[in-house]
């Protein structure tokens, strides 16, 4: 919860990857609130009200993952919003002339989008920016694993990175203030 909100105003694809991450270790622990306690808060060094708060959290996501059924796979319906957010300010930053530098990275940034989508089955082929994400989040669980990573890959993961990183930033400004509030259509 806390590295939640923290990523949440700094970095918005780095949010969106620690919470698919949290929806991991809730599957992990079987949605059992009290396994997660142990495994979790409990080794969190924070005090015990701050804990209470974070066994809350906790256990509204697990709510959430069983309503929504995402239990075994699949992530949360506030998770999906920061994705639908992120490609709506995709598509704009796209078709505005006024960031052609945005439009340069994706581009890119695309034949490796590609790559990996043709990589998938067609049942589980997504939208570009979820591509780009699923390839982030598949990184750092090899890392996590200590699993080597080819230098194709290494590449790849790079211009994605650099990428989604400038998105970020674009999703940051426009939060800050709108980028495309002056723009009529």
């Amino acid at each position: 919860m806390i590295i939640a909100q923290q990523k949440r105003k700094e970095n918005i694809a780095e949010y969106l990857l620690y919470m698919w991450q949290v929806e991991d270790m809730i599957r992990a622990n079987h949605l059992d609130i009290d396994k997660i306690n142990d495994n979790i808060i409990s080794r969190l060094p924070i005090d015990d009200k701050v804990k209470a708060e974070v066994k809350d959290w906790y256990e509204s996501l697990i709510k959430m993952m069983e309503l929504e059924h995402v239990k075994e796979k699949g992530h949360l319906q506030i998770n999906k919003n920061v994705l639908i957010r992120l490609n709506d300010l995709h598509a704009q930053l796209l078709k505005s002339p006024k960031f052609p530098q945005y439009g340069a990275q994706f581009y890119q940034t695309l034949p490796y989008i590609v790559e990996l989508r043709s990589k998938s089955k067609p049942e589980e082929q997504v939208g570009e920016l979820e591509t780009c994400f699923n390839a982030l989040y598949g990184i750092l669980m090899l890392r996590l694993q200590g699993k080597e990573i080819s230098e194709g890959t290494q590449k790849a993961v790079a211009q994605i990175s650099y990428f989604i990183g400038m998105l970020a930033a674009y999703f940051k400004k426009d939060e800050e203030k709108p980028l495309f509030e002056d723009d009529v259509e």
